[in-house]
């Protein structure tokens, strides 16, 4: 099932991962190097909606994207927000989180906040051509289900 934040966020072309009831996607602005968004694909637009198999199969979707950022980015800390200010889905951004700057596809990527948390209006501009680097190489070390 596709729902409307998972459109906000550029599903498909977005896409790291898909599993039975959560996507993984990269969010279109990087506020750190590897800024991802974890939607759920039901209609479910408060937590407490998101039935129990659903909430069983995040420990491996975190597992799984944990592993990834920590393989090819090394992050430091990473941040889960559930804001639903604006999208009403259920989703979480996922902010890998770094205490030095991140080199990546000719981009320099710093933590403007670290150690604090994260401003979302701090965006690193980012061509698409280093966004589907991006995508490409998180997607390529993703581990098969």
């Amino acid at each position: 099932m596709v729902n409307a934040t998972m459109m906000k966020f550029n599903y498909p072309d977005s896409l790291l991962h898909e599993y039975e009831n959560w996507v993984v996607l990269l969010r279109p602005e990087q506020v750190t190097a590897g800024s991802m968004v974890l939607v759920c694909k039901l209609e479910a637009t408060a937590l407490p909606e998101v039935p129990p198999n659903a909430f069983a199969e995040l420990s491996k979707v975190t597992s799984d994207l944990e592993g990834v950022l920590r393989k090819v980015l090394a992050y430091d800390k990473i941040n889960y927000l559930l804001l639903m200010m604006v999208d009403k889905h259920v989703h979480f951004h996922i902010l890998p989180r770094y205490s030095t700057s991140r080199d990546i596809f000719g981009v320099t990527f710093v933590d403007a906040s670290w150690p604090k948390p994260p401003d979302l209006s701090k965006v690193v501009d980012i061509t698409d051509e280093q966004y589907k680097q991006s995508l490409a190489q998180l997607k390529d070390n993703w581990p098969s289900s």
